[in-house]
């Protein structure tokens, strides 16, 4: 019985495997296929822009003499 009931959690995380493994290659099946020959692959579409955002530096903050002394 105990042999029944564990089986069937196996089986079920063993078919939602093979269906996440079926997903992926069909999504990317084509970019992998072309790594692993070495070709670029040729209708994808170019990676979006993104924008940097650049933080402007502050000037250090300078303790105080009480700061100073009470460390």
């Amino acid at each position: 019985m105990n042999a029944a009931l564990g089986t069937l959690p196996f089986l079920a995380t063993f078919w939602l495997l093979i269906v996440l493994g079926a997903r992926i290659l069909e999504e990317s099946g084509a970019k992998i296929a072309a790594a692993l020959k070495g070709k670029p692959l040729r209708h994808s579409a170019p990676p979006p822009a993104m924008r940097v955002r650049v933080r402007w530096r502050s000037a250090p903050m300078r303790a105080g003499s009480q700061w100073r002394a009470a460390a």
